[in-house]
């Protein structure tokens, strides 16, 4: 794990310090507009997938039922118990999501036989989270539009454009910010959540046998029926669930309990609502199944409904969006990508982040799938991968995280272990099958995800190792330094990546210049496994004699990071520091090939490129432009 060690700093189950202070009525509100976007538009298109998508289903009561009774069932198994009541108290200082995860259980198991399986494990489900977040707004608001075709058929030739349109429009709007806009999330999609229960109710008032459903007889009965054609039905089925681990990723923006609230008593009872009227509705009228979300609906109230449920699988968009670049930042402060340009779109909010490379490529790729597939039927066979297979590798982590961290008892965690990969293996295998059809898309972007992130990594790693075998003991540096040198005035910050050695900024500057600063400043910045580290515990000062100190400034994984601001902070160093009589000295590593046993060569290019295409340090670390010095060397990996 590529981090410094960790600090304690509370209880695991104790809230974050930044935690929400808003009442608990706002937060679920806002959960209700943030979390449950994306699995609050499954009714758009999963039941009108399992009946008409790539395996049909017979639209008779034995199968509509069944359809019903799993789709109930996968939500009380993996969205309830498994996140909602488990799942979400595994949050690591009050931030949840795989990465935050990862680190939780990597700083309790330390260095043991686990460790490189969990990391792997971590870093997959951050590279499939990238190709659920590439189909989700393409899916989404193409199963919104395409309600226009309900309206008139002659509308369909709008469905593409218009669709385009909504999600450049989307993407454009990310660098100025969602704060405002996201102030009407909530409400927008209460209303939706209300309109869902109200056609669902309307219907099954017609059909009330509908309700028989919910008895789990159903989904057996559904697989008796015909066991081959209801094991590949599942991977339609899962499309209920899409979204699910949204309530553990956003979790540091709301908490545990608004967003258990949330779900309990708003979202879970109206999407199955929903999903009942729907099911009423193809009991009264098989032909509904061709789009049975808007068929619901009388036919004065369908125009209506297309624009309200656009605007839901925008906010679902959003939302998305919003942790693809929540996602990143993480993976940079942790080590897995390098620096990439994050801009704050919000002074009140530090969770309001913009990335240009990761919104523009987003959009690229969201743009080529609806080209590429045309229609949210196309689509959802590729959608389901990306989703399962990160459902299933977070039971895998919930196993290791009872047994080893919770140390819950063997009997009880091996059984809800069993149980949740056994539903979570079930749907991944389903959606298995999608691969030829397009199931291939999401696997690619997550393969190239996980080379990017696991490549960064290791040559990370490689690099530091190298620059230590070469690095001198301070010590010993710091004694002879001042008889072979000319003292000038001013302070002098040489940043290292390690907290021991010497920087080889410092090592070339006086090397090639021949001067020492009357105080020389040894700054590593250290991320830590933690979301965040309080502004009191940010800071430590050793002084190392003759004009040298070492100071280490850590920061959680989510926290901004601002060197001046917090070097302005420093006590016990001497006089403070002003930036006008202080100079940066960074070093600029150039990679070259070597026989020493690492990466192979085509990984070494790969990690070369991202390393000359990383954001600056001195535009990372907010560091003023004009007393930065850089100075270059070779690296052999």
């Amino acid at each position: 794990m590529p981090t410094v060690a960790s600090t304690s700093i509370a209880p695991e189950s104790s809230p974050a310090h930044h935690a929400p202070r808003d009442g608990l009525a706002t937060l679920a509100i806002g959960a209700i507009g943030v979390v449950f976007g994306d699995i609050g538009t499954s009714p758009l298109y999963a039941l009108k997938e399992s009946f008409i998508g790539q395996h049909p289903l017979p639209v008779d009561q034995p199968h509509i039922f069944g359809v019903i009774s799993l789709v109930f069932w996968t939500m009380m198994i993996v969205v309830t118990l498994k996140y909602v009541l488990i799942i979400l108290r595994a949050d690591n200082r009050g931030e949840g999501g795989s990465l935050a995860l990862l680190a939780l259980v990597s700083r309790h198991l330390g260095t043991t036989r686990w460790s490189p399986f969990v990391i792997l494990l971590g870093v997959l489900a951050t590279a499939l989270f990238y190709g659920d977040a590439i189909i989700t707004p393409a899916i989404s608001v193409l199963s919104a539009v395409e309600g226009l075709t309900v309206v008139d058929g002659r509308l369909a030739a709008l469905v593409l454009p218009l669709s385009i349109g909504i999600l450049v429009g989307l993407f454009v709007i990310q660098a100025h910010g969602t704060a405002r806009v996201g102030n009407i999330f909530g409400p927008v999609m209460l209303v939706y959540f209300a309109v869902l229960a109200v056609l669902g109710v309307t219907n099954i008032v017609v059909h009330p046998d509908i309700l028989g459903a919910l008895n789990p007889y159903w989904g057996f009965h559904f697989f008796l029926l015909n066991p081959g054609l209801g094991f590949l039905a599942l991977g339609a089925i899962v499309l209920a669930v899409t979204g699910a681990e949204a309530l553990y990723a956003d979790m540091g923006h709301f908490g545990r309990r608004p967003i258990a609230l949330a779900w309990l008593w708003i979202a879970f009872p109206c999407l199955m609502l929903n999903y009942m009227g729907q099911g009423a509705l193809l009991l009264t009228t098989p032909a509904s199944v061709a789009n049975p979300f808007y068929l619901m609906a009388p036919e004065w109230a369908r125009l209506p409904l297309v624009g309200l449920a656009t605007l839901a699988t925008i906010i679902a968009s959003q939302a998305v969006i919003s942790g693809a670049f929540s996602v990143t930042q993480q993976a940079i402060q942790l080590g897995f990508l390098p620096r990439l340009r994050i801009l704050h779109t919000s002074a009140r909010a530090a969770g309001q982040i913009y990335i240009p490379m990761v919104n523009w490529s987003l959009l690229a790729l969201v743009i080529a799938l609806v080209l590429g597939f045309g229609t949210s039927t196309a689509l959802a066979s590729a959608y389901g991968i990306a989703v399962t297979g990160t459902m299933f590798i977070t039971s895998c982590m919930f196993g290791i995280l009872a047994f080893t961290v919770w140390r819950w008892n063997r009997w009880l965690a091996g059984a809800l272990t069993a149980l949740f990969l056994t539903v979570d293996g079930a749907y991944f295998a389903s959606n298995l099958t999608k691969i030829p059809d397009g199931g291939w898309f999401p696997l690619l972007v997550g393969a190239i995800a996980f080379t990017l992130l696991t490549t960064w990594a290791a040559g990370r790693k490689l690099m530091r190792e190298r620059l230590a075998e070469s690095a001198l003991p301070l010590p010993l540096f710091v004694k002879s330094a001042q008889t072979s040198a000319v003292h000038v005035p001013g302070t002098a910050v040489f940043l290292a990546a390690s907290a021991e050695g010497v920087p080889p900024a410092l090592l070339h500057n006086l090397k090639h210049n021949k001067v020492l600063h009357a105080r020389n400043i040894i700054l590593t910045v250290a991320i830590d496994d933690i979301p965040h580290i309080p502004a009191a515990e940010r800071t430590s000062v050793k002084e190392l004699g003759d004009g040298f100190w070492r100071i280490v400034l850590r920061y959680g994984f989510m926290d901004d990071i601002d060197v001046p601001a917090d070097l302005a902070k420093v006590e016990g160093c001497g006089a403070g520091f002003r930036m006008l009589e202080t100079s940066f000295y960074l070093g600029r590593e150039t990679l070259i090939s070597s026989a020493h046993p690492g990466m192979s060569a085509w990984r070494e290019q790969l990690f070369a490129l991202m390393m000359r295409n990383a954001e600056p340090t001195m535009a990372y670390f907010k560091l003023p432009i004009n007393r930065v010095v850089e100075l270059g060397s070779q690296v052999a990996i």
